[in-house]
């Protein structure tokens, strides 16, 4: 027996989805199932013992008043789930909301217009194409988690409250978009979703529906804007780079400056820093340091050379030799060479005389 479009069949273990429809929505139970069987059964039986005791045309009276029995309990117990409300009108107008459990109605007058499923529902939404404030277009995919909170005006006041949802969430997403930068996008997502909320829960809040949150999932951008957003991302933090040193040389140079203005009183110190770097750039195996003249004169770099030079040389003189003995290197030099010289002319003069 089938009243309305929609026929459902299911049991008390069954998690059938609630349903909604403009003719009504019409569900056999487990229960209205079993009293069927049972009554069809009597009615059998019935038939069945008068068959044998008083045969005629009236025997199958049992089974036809087993059949109406058990369909009419069939149509009047109804079992709604834990999560389910049914609306039930009668001759057409409201009448009453019912569930969870088990309840009775009455057929033909009475009929359940919809199950109206109270748990927390998701749906997913997208829009495609969709221009933001900078005309950029992109792809949008969102998902909302809503809940029904009176029923009533969920069956009542909306055809289809699951389209109608779903339709409102994709409006207000293009909505939302056109009236965004995509950047704010990119960055605000958090944002984006209260605002979304906001308007998704003003349009379906007359139909008894209550929106609990609205998340972004993905925003696709085209792929040459990706690219081009990839270079303007690498220049900022060249240019953040750039700046990040600028500022570290200028504090440099202002540390420079405190220091030089300490040197200045203190010439000991600047020699003993100078000498300091030029130990660190010495220190090195095979490190070659180019240091200028000035910085040479500075440290007295050259008469310590000297110094140390004059040191070599005695070093390498003989024992009980001194300098006034000796004479300077030069002397010595000139001397050795004037002998041999004088040996040359007197070979000479005596050729001379034998000739």
């Amino acid at each position: 027996m089938v009243f309305g479009s929609q026929f459902t069949r299911s049991s008390s273990s069954s998690d059938a989805q609630a349903a909604s429809s403009t003719g009504g929505t019409f569900r056999v139970s487990g229960p209205g199932v079993t009293l069927f069987i049972l009554f069809a059964l009597l009615g059998a039986l019935g038939t069945a013992y008068l068959a044998e005791t008083a045969p005629g045309p009236s025997n199958v009276v049992p089974v036809f008043a087993g059949l109406l029995l058990g369909g009419f309990f069939m149509a009047s117990l109804q079992v709604a789930n834990q999560w389910e409300k049914a609306i039930v009108l009668r001759f057409g107008r409201f009448s009453k909301i019912i569930g969870p459990g088990i309840f009775w109605i009455i057929p033909v007058i009475d009929r359940v217009a919809a199950w109206i499923d109270q748990r927390v529902i998701t749906t997913s939404f997208t829009a495609e194409q969709t221009l933001t404030r900078d005309t950029v277009p992109v792809d949008v995919d969102a998902v909302m988690f809503w809940v029904v909170f009176d029923a009533e005006k969920a069956a009542l006041e909306v055809a289809d409250y699951r389209a109608a949802v779903s339709w409102a969430a994709q409006t207000a997403l293009r909505d939302i978009i056109g009236k965004t930068l995509l950047s704010e996008m990119l960055a605000g997502r958090d944002t984006l979703d209260a605002k979304l909320r906001e308007v998704i829960d003003e349009r379906t809040e007359p139909w008894g529906i209550a929106v609990r949150s609205v998340e972004i999932r993905d925003v696709k951008i085209p792929a040459a804007l990706q690219d081009a957003m990839s270079r303007e991302a690498q220049a900022e933090r060249e240019r953040r780079a750039r700046i990040i040193l600028g500022t570290a040389e200028t504090e440099i140079a202002g540390k420079f400056v405190e220091a030089a203005a300490l040197y200045q009183d203190h010439p000991v110190a600047l020699h003993l820093r100078a000498m300091n770097i030029l130990y660190e750039g010495l220190k090195e195996k095979g490190a070659l340091v180019v240091v200028p003249s000035t910085a040479v004169e500075t440290m007295g770099l050259g008469s310590i050379g000297g110094l140390l030079g004059l040191s070599n040389l005695e070093s390498l003189r003989p024992a009980g030799t001194s300098a006034a003995t000796e004479g300077t290197p030069g002397e010595d030099l000139a001397g050795q060479g004037e002998a041999p010289k004088t040996r040359s002319n007197q070979g000479k003069e005596g050729t001379r005389g034998t000739r």
